[in-house]
């Protein structure tokens, strides 16, 4: 598990050393459902504190890599070629590095559908929803069932 203050001092070098540390800064945020985010309105580069404090030590500094290459690429860059390349020269080696199991967890809504796929909501769903894996419209054969648990 890294260490909050640790990544802050991490975040900060890598901006000190790839962007412009009077106009980028470094923060954390909220989310659950992604680790990292580079605001190029706010020039602020983001990192989750609930999954930052799951994740080891080369896992955050892959996602700080991340963040930074999106900032150098630029915002039409996505992750084309262009963002690849910029990763790439950072040492950024890991491609899409949460897959959600963590987020999943801290979800307090879990649902399952008839066939038992399960599906996870962080606000308790106010209408019906079916599974959208059985079926890709909605379907009321394939409802989900919503309970709430404590994460």
């Amino acid at each position: 598990m890294a260490d909050l203050d640790r990544v802050r001092h991490w975040a900060d070098a890598l901006i000190a050393l790839h962007l412009d540390p009077a106009v980028w800064s470094f923060g954390f945020d909220n989310a659950k459902t992604r680790a990292g985010l580079c605001n190029y309105t706010q020039k602020r580069i983001t990192v989750s504190k609930h999954l930052a404090g799951r994740y080891d030590d080369d896992e955050i500094h892959q996602v700080l890599l991340h963040e930074v290459a999106h900032a150098l690429a630029g915002s039409r860059a996505g992750h084309g070629p262009r963002w690849k390349a910029v990763a790439g020269d950072l040492g950024y080696v890991g491609s899409r590095l949460h897959d959600g199991a963590i987020a999943s967890d801290l979800a307090p809504w879990v649902g399952v559908c008839a066939a038992g796929h399960e599906h996870y909501r962080y606000r308790e769903p106010k209408r019906p929803l079916s599974c959208g894996r059985c079926s890709r419209r909605y379907d009321p054969a394939h409802l989900i069932s919503w309970t709430r648990r404590e994460p």
